[in-house]
């Protein structure tokens, strides 16, 4: 893969982030950005379904830092290409985490094989260590500012 700014700039297209976004509950929000992997071309609506399942059977394992929950699912034929999407939403929902929620962020992941997941993580990880890069992207005001909080780790 690229060096993760191209990678993100790749992966993560104006069609795969919406801001701002109403979600009454974590499935909504799993099911909102899931959606958005679907939008872009990237995934089959049975990818949403495993990554909602996912939660359903493995509970928060998803809300990796304060604030920001990664759902994802196994990689399957459901996933045409390695793909992220980002949504922020409107009002933070809880996950069921103890110590982590509630989320505001929500990065999903797809991708084909496991080694795709592990390089999709490698991507966005500098860009996560930002520091405020959760609340800063969660007041982002358009997709190029998106795209300018993530860059700054590079």
């Amino acid at each position: 893969m690229n060096a993760p700014g191209q990678t993100l700039r790749t992966l993560l297209t104006p069609e795969s982030v919406a801001l701002g976004v109403d979600a009454m509950d974590a499935e909504e929000a799993i099911r909102r950005a899931g959606e958005l992997l679907v939008a872009s071309g990237n995934a089959k609506e049975a990818y949403v379904d495993a990554m909602v399942d996912a939660y359903r059977s493995l509970g928060p394992y998803m809300v990796i830092a304060p604030g920001l929950a990664m759902p994802h699912a196994r990689p399957s034929g459901s996933v045409a290409r390695p793909c992220i999407s980002l949504l922020t939403l409107a009002e933070p929902v809880a996950f069921g985490h103890p110590t982590n929620d509630p989320a505001s962020v929500v990065i999903a992941l797809g991708g084909t094989t496991d080694e795709g997941h592990l390089e999709l993580l490698q991507a966005l990880a500098s860009a996560l260590a930002i520091p405020n890069v959760v609340k800063r992207l969660h007041d982002a005001e358009d997709y190029e500012n998106v795209l300018e909080i993530l860059e700054e780790g590079e």
